[in-house]
């Protein structure tokens, strides 16, 4: 063998053994460690002098697409929140225990469920097309939850309209459930909520929003997740 070495793939194969195809879904999957470090390129060259392992519970299947959910700091766009998916910031989620970060799930990440760059709370990302469909496609269907800080006088019936439908950058909203939690906080749930679509109702009965934060979209909540950090969400997991 050159001092090049060969692919790990085949190195794999010749090692479990098992087919080429067999090891490239251990590699991709995570699975395969090259000199205790764990490598998902399956055309990575290896030396003699290398050891290829596998890790406890190594399966031969190709990785399931990922949903995550990340707590959004304020101030950061879309980009910046993407940048946030790294394995230093992944929470330790006791719904998946199991899960593993690997480089594959950045790949066609997509955010689902956007917010205004100015306002926190909780982002989901996704590779799966059945989530993607949920809360895009029927997005209008599904609840969201946020609490806003807001200033100023709120006009006498402003609640009530709060409660109803507003017409909102030209289309007609769907009545929110809104309640105080205290003098200077909003509590607001409701469905086919837009980015921009709070402050602008908050604006139309006097308030002014100074912080918004999403806490749940459907039945996932953001729940003690830190700001910045983020998690997977399990098959068992539903919105």
């Amino acid at each position: 063998m050159s001092d090049e070495g060969i692919r790990l793939a085949k190195r794999v194969a010749e090692t479990v053994p098992c087919s080429r195809g067999e090891a490239e879904r251990y590699i991709a999957g995570g699975w395969v460690t090259v000199d205790d470090v764990v490598v998902e390129d399956p055309a990575t060259r290896v030396t003699a002098a290398q050891t290829v392992a596998l890790l406890p519970g190594a399966e031969p299947v190709e990785p399931a697409p990922v949903t995550i959910v990340l707590h959004k700091p304020a101030g950061i766009d879309a980009a910046g929140a993407l940048a946030l998916i790294a394995p230093e910031t992944l929470a330790a989620s006791p719904n998946a225990p199991g899960s593993r970060y690997l480089r594959r799930h950045l790949s066609r990440l997509t955010i689902v469920t956007p917010l205004e760059p100015e306002a926190s709370g909780l982002l989901v990302l996704s590779q799966d097309w059945r989530v993607t469909r949920k809360l895009v496609e029927d997005g209008a269907r599904v609840e969201q939850e946020y609490v806003a800080e807001v200033t100023g006088a709120i006009l006498e019936d402003g609640l009530a309209r709060l409660n109803a439908s507003m017409r909102v950058k030209g289309r007609a909203t769907v009545p929110l459930k809104a309640s105080w939690q205290s003098e200077a906080r909003l509590r607001l749930a409701g469905k086919d909520v837009r980015p921009g679509q709070v402050e602008a109702m908050c604006a139309e009965v006097g308030l002014t929003v100074k912080s918004l934060r999403r806490l749940r979209i459907g039945r996932v909540a953001l729940g003690q997740l830190p700001v910045g950090r983020w998690r997977y969400v399990p098959e068992t997991e539903r919105f």
